[in-house]
């Protein structure tokens, strides 16, 4: 938030009766903690963002932010939980891109303009990741595998409708592969499945194996990415396979579609200078996670965007519900 403004609410957490200064709204907004909701499990790269944010927004705003994970639907569960909060505020939800992905397939109660955006944080493409002892060294040994071996290699994604089921769908249309789709309560549980011998691959982002990767556990045979990641030269994009596909997550923070905008005014500026704070730069570069802030225009112009590219997508793969 502004300097003055930020000064004036770590006043009112010192003290300062919000009554006695004559004003309603943001001006005391926050009295209380409020809730963030992560529709994901803990443990994979939504929820580091969330508790990233949470940690590093104690700067700026007079009451901490705390970290609630309602997982289930591929997100829906604690999606359409955000959207349907009372809107004050208090309840916030750590969006992900299924709030464009979702409504689409129609697997969710809500719509993407059920909540208003605040801030994005943060954007990672999906990555194509297996176990480090299976036979396949490149892609297109994957790939060929895959294809003679019909329905034979399972790719686990964080629920069905997610942003990892999506891109591995895709890919299978691009390619011309069929794969076995093996839904999980987030993308962590997911990696664990991998490592345990229950999969042939992945499809989340590179930030939620890139410990396992640099542990010698797991391969990352490719990125959905225009250009190859800083973090990870030596994996090609899909691109560079002569594969026409880019496709990722974003994340960031929105409230229920009725919140007044000077509260939303409140939570972007707070959001704006989190971001900014090195403690969260430092947490999401140790993860390998994308830092990409737009402001709550941006953000909902992010939205509408993705929401038509993916309306388009799944109505291309026959996979609304």
């Amino acid at each position: 938030m502004a300097s003055v403004l930020a000064v004036g609410l770590i006043g009112c957490s010192a003290g300062t009766d919000s009554a006695s200064s004559g004003s309603k709204g943001a001006s005391d907004f926050p009295k209380k903690q409020i809730e963030l909701i992560v529709p994901f499990s803990a443990g994979g790269g939504t929820d580091a963002v969330a508790r990233a944010f949470a940690d590093a927004a104690k700067k700026h705003l007079p009451k901490p932010i705390g970290v609630v994970n309602k997982t289930g639907g591929g997100g829906a569960i604690g999606l359409a939980e955000g959207a349907n909060a009372k809107p004050d505020g208090y309840k916030a939800s750590l969006v992900t891109v299924e709030l464009a992905i979702l409504p689409n397939l129609g697997l969710a109660s809500f719509q993407s303009d059920d909540l208003k955006p605040v801030a994005q944080l943060n954007a990672d493409p999906s990555a194509v990741t297996v176990a480090a002892d299976s036979p396949w060294k490149t892609l297109d040994e994957f790939l060929k595998y895959a294809k003679e071996n019909p329905e034979k290699v399972r790719i686990g994604n964080a629920g069905s409708g997610s942003i990892w089921h999506l891109s591995a769908a895709a890919l299978g249309e691009e390619t011309g592969v069929k794969f076995s789709h093996i839904p999980f309560e987030g993308a962590a549980p997911a990696v664990t499945s991998l490592l345990g011998g229950h999969l042939e691959a992945v499809t989340v982002s590179p930030a939620e194996v890139s410990s396992q990767v640099a542990a010698g556990k797991l391969r990352m045979l490719g990125v959905m990415s225009d250009e190859r990641l800083e973090a990870f030269k030596d994996v090609p994009t899909l691109k560079e396979n002569d594969i026409d596909l880019s496709i990722g997550t974003w994340r960031g923070i929105a409230v229920p579609k009725d919140t007044p905008q000077d509260v939303v005014d409140v939570l972007k500026e707070a959001s704006r200078k989190t971001v900014e704070e090195q403690s969260f730069k430092d947490v999401l570069d140790k993860l390998n996670l994308g830092i990409e802030y737009k402001d709550d225009t941006g953000f909902a112009d992010t939205i509408t965007k993705d929401s038509k590219r993916f309306k388009e997508l799944i109505d291309k793969l026959n996979l609304k519900q």
